[in-house]
C-alpha cells in the first residue's frame, strides 16, 4: 500500500482512540452521577453525546473514503471494517451513557431508593470490562479480548440478582414502585454496557486472527473467514 494510505489509517486509527477516551469519560461520569445523585448531569452528559456522535460520522466517513480509494484486503480490510464495528459500538455505549443520567434523576425526584449492594459491584465490572476490550485492541491482544468475554456471564448473573433485590424492595415498599422501575432501568444498561465491550472484545480476536467468535454454539462454515484470507 501507497504512504497515502498507511497515513490514513494512522489517522483513524488516532480517531477511534479518541472516540474511546470520550466514551470511557461520558459512561464514568454517567455511573458517578448514579451514585452521587446528581439531577442535572443527564443535559450535560446530553451534550457530549453530541460530540461523540460527530465522532461516529467522522470516522465512518473516513472509513468509506479508504475502503473506496485504497481497496484494502486481508489484515488491512478486516482492520477498517472493525474499526467501523468499534466505532457504533462506542456509539451506543454514550447514548447508554445518558440514559444513565436520566433514569438516575427519575430515581433523585421520587426520593431515595435503597441502593443494592450488588449495582456497585456490577457498575465496576462492566466499565472495566469496557476498559479492557479497548486496550485489547489498542494492543491487539486477542488473549485478553476472549478474557472479557468470559467476564460477560458475571455481569448476566448480576443482572439477574439485581432484578430480584429491586423486586423485593418494591413488594415490600410500594411507594417505592416508580422509582424502582427507574431503578430496572439503570441495571439493563449498566448491563448492556457489559454487553457492548464484549462485542468489542469479539472483533478484536476477529481482527487479529480472522476469527469470528460470535455465536459459538453454531457451526463454523466452510469459507466463512473469506474476508480475513492470506496476509
Amino acid at each position: 500500500m501507497t504512504i497515502h494510505f498507511v497515513r490514513e489509517m494512522e489517522h483513524l486509527h488516532r480517531s477511534i482512540l479518541s472516540m474511546c477516551s470520550a466514551v470511557e469519560e461520558l459512561i464514568h461520569d454517567s455511573v458517578d452521577g448514579l451514585r452521587s445523585g446528581q439531577t442535572e448531569l443527564a443535559q450535560e452528559l446530553s451534550g457530549r453525546d453530541g460530540e461523540v456522535d460527530e465522532w461516529d460520522i467522522r470516522i465512518e466517513e473516513e472509513c468509506l473514503k479508504i475502503l473506496a480509494l485504497y481497496h484494502p484486503v486481508a489484515n488491512d480490510l478486516r482492520r477498517v471494517t472493525v474499526v467501523m464495528k468499534i466505532c457504533a459500538e462506542l456509539e451506543r455505549v454514550a447514548d447508554l451513557a445518558v440514559s444513565i443520567a436520566e433514569r438516575s434523576a427519575g430515581i433523585a425526584a421520587h426520593g431515595s431508593f435503597p441502593m443494592p449492594e450488588r449495582l456497585t459491584e456490577m457498575t465496576r465490572e462492566a466499565l472495566s470490562m469496557l476498559h479492557d476490550s479497548i486496550d485489547a485492541f489498542v494492543e491487539q491482544n486477542p488473549n485478553a479480548a476472549r478474557k472479557v468475554c468470559q467476564r460477560d456471564e458475571h455481569v448476566d448473573q448480576l443482572n439477574r440478582d439485581l432484578i430480584d433485590d429491586v423486586v423485593t424492595v418494591m413488594k415490600q415498599r410500594p411507594e417505592l414502585i416508580e422509582p424502582g422501575l427507574h431503578l430496572f432501568s439503570v441495571i439493563r444498561h449498566v448491563e448492556r454496557v457489559a454487553d457492548h465491550a464484549t462485542n468489542i472484545a469479539e472483533d478484536v480476536v476477529y481482527l487479529v486472527e480472522g476469527a469470528i467468535i460470535r455465536h459459538p454454539r453454531l457451526p463454523r462454515r466452510a469459507g466463512s473467514n473469506r474476508l480475513g484470507g492470506a496476509e
